[in-house]
C-alpha cells in the first residue's frame, strides 16, 4: 500500500499520529506527515482506522 497526506486538506488533528505513532507525525506547522520510509505502511493495520479517523479525508491509502 502507499500512504499520502493531503497537507492542503490537513488541519493538523493529530488523529493519524495517535492512532499509528509508527507511520505518521507531524511536521512544524502542525500538520501531518507520513514518517520518511514508511510510505508503503509496512502492513500497519491501524493505518486504515487512521484514515477513518481524519475529520477532513486528507489520508489516502493506495492498495499497491
Amino acid at each position: 500500500m502507499r500512504i499520502q497526506v493531503d497537507k492542503d486538506r490537513c488541519m493538523g488533528a493529530g488523529m493519524c499520529a495517535l492512532t499509528v505513532p509508527g507511520v505518521f507525525t507531524q511536521d512544524d506547522d502542525g500538520l501531518s506527515e507520513v514518517l520518511p520510509g514508511r510510505e508503503d505502511g509496512a502492513g500497519e493495520p491501524l493505518v486504515h482506522e487512521a484514515v477513518r479517523a481524519c475529520p477532513v479525508q486528507a489520508i489516502t491509502v493506495e492498495e499497491t
